[in-house]
């Protein structure tokens, strides 16, 4: 799209991007840029909000470069755990921590005590518990498409992998309503003060559009959402005979979720050579296409390993004379290992590859180790894109933060700290970047005609940065900076004027 000099605004909408005319355009309210940049509103295509919201507030082992060093920080937080509560924290990964080592309850109980404690897993398919938390569930833990892991003496160890994990979560972790909306308001906060207007929300499974209604209605709601739902509760969408896109110009419910396999951090994303976790097979999935086709609905499918995958989008090509014709806008979450011969049948078979550009460089030390000898053909966005694939950017936070720019910076440099880019060939450019971050999310949401572009008729959804990242050197990207954003020509974020 061409620059304009200048930006006119009608209520929540563009009235036109102009040149040479700027100064014929009258209006109440003139917002001097001073140089700096506009573009239009940043996207998260993945994101668990609620959770990511919530997890603000809580314990976070991200950081941690051994077992050691999370069970201290596990006992700092400890003694301010009011009696009878939980302890919660996330973000630990143990393929980070030298020396090697696995988490147990018995490293926790040292430190916790009677107090229960529960850390998820910074991919979050995998719980590590203590004795206390463990002894809630009275040894009903397994679950098919589970893991427990256990000792030599048959014993779990305290880390539950998958729907093990999910369940205990589910029955035992979740927080009240109030605590959620209560994070989630400062979330939104937090959001848009880098630059996001709109999320492609993941949290479907514990209620999110209720919370997100509840936002709606105390006018605390300063994003666009494309809500999932999972897959299980299609046929009674179709009984209620409600359709995908259903809400208004804030909050639409967009899409449904199905799951394929685990995660590469788990050790449990599910490869060619037979490892890792099944949760969706490809016939199984096959079926529950046609179904949520029938009942006008698109699907978001977790699929991280090779193998899985390949098994996605044979689903999806089996069954495209059904939801093609329907327009229906299907995607594939991740699609972190794909073998060569699948990297082009994104782009045939017309689905969107939502991925994460964080999570290139995030995962590169645990990718070389689990993945060794394979990496050339993992998180291979530029290969994606080169093959006719709409890439669409997100974070999934709390896996990783919610941050555009970061993002953005992880795409085109390949690298977040002061090592070489990882895979280099695997960089995409600024504009690519930016176009999986802006274009691709309004298209998945059906709003391409309306949001993603500063034209005439568009939403007034924008942000404006300190610089243009188009127009300076990629190596200067982290230092792009976020100075405001406006939601539907309403300022969400740092009105003017600025120094």
């Amino acid at each position: 799209m061409p620059a304009a000099h200048a930006l006119a605004i009608a209520g929540e909408r563009v009235a036109g991007g102009v040149g040479t005319h700027e100064t014929a355009l009258p209006s109440p309210e003139r917002v001097d840029l001073g140089a700096r940049c506009v573009l239009p509103g940043f996207s998260d295509a993945h994101v668990h909000f609620p959770t990511w919201s919530l997890a603000q507030r809580e314990l976070r082992l991200e950081d941690t470069h051994s077992l050691a060093e999370a069970v201290s920080l596990v006992a700092g937080a400890a003694g301010s755990v009011p009696q009878g509560r939980w302890l919660r924290g996330r973000g630990w990964r143990s393929g980070d921590w030298s020396p090697t080592a696995e988490p147990t309850r018995q490293a926790l109980d040292e430190v916790t005590g009677d107090t229960p404690a529960a850390l998820m897993a910074r991919d979050y398919h995998s719980l590590w518990l203590n004795s206390a938390a463990l002894a809630r569930a009275d040894g009903d833990l397994q679950v098919e498409g589970g893991v427990v892991e256990l000792d030599e003496r048959g014993e779990p160890t305290g880390v539950l992998r998958e729907e093990a994990a999910w369940r205990f979560r589910d029955r035992y972790l979740l927080a009240s309503d109030d605590e959620f909306v209560d994070a989630m308001r400062d979330g939104v906060k937090l959001a848009t003060s880098r630059g996001v207007t709109s999320v492609h929300d993941k949290d479907g499974w514990l209620g999110a559009p209720r919370l997100w209604q509840r936002l709606v209605d105390e006018d605390a709601l300063r994003l666009r959402v494309w809500q999932s739902l999972p897959h299980e509760q299609v046929s009674r969408l179709e009984e209620l005979g409600l359709r995908a896109g259903i809400g208004d110009g804030l909050l639409r419910l967009g899409y449904l979720k199905v799951f394929m396999d685990g995660t590469l951090g788990s050790e449990t994303a599910r490869l060619m050579d037979g490892s890792g976790v099944k949760i969706t097979g490809r016939v199984e999935l096959a079926e529950i296409i046609l179904h949520t086709a029938r009942a006008g609905w698109p699907v978001a499918v977790h699929a991280i390993g090779d193998l899985a995958n390949r098994e996605a989008l044979d689903a999806f090509e089996e069954t495209r004379d059904e939801w093609a014709p329907l327009g229906l806008r299907q995607r594939i979450e991740h699609a972190q290992l794909l073998t060569e011969e699948d990297v082009a049948r994104f782009g045939e078979l017309g689905v969107a590859a939502s991925i994460q550009f964080s999570h290139a460089p995030s995962d590169r030390d645990i990718a070389d180790r689990i993945w060794a000898g394979n990496t050339d053909r993992a998180y291979a966005y530029r290969s994606l894109a080169d093959n006719g694939a709409l890439l669409a950017n997100g974070s999934d936070a709390p896996i990783e933060e919610l941050d555009p720019l970061a993002g953005i910076c992880a795409g085109v440099l390949r690298t977040l700290d002061e090592r070489e880019a990882w895979h280099p060939e695997q960089s995409v450019g600024v504009e690519q970047a930016l176009a999986a971050t802006i274009l691709a999310p309004a298209w998945l949401a059906r709003d391409e005609r309306q949001r993603g572009k500063l034209i005439p008729g568009f939403l007034a959804d924008l942000v404006v940065l300190d610089r243009d990242p188009v127009a300076i050197p990629p190596e200067e990207l982290p230092d792009v900076r976020v100075v405001a954003t406006m939601l539907g020509g309403r300022w969400v974020h740092n009105a003017p004027p600025w120094d």
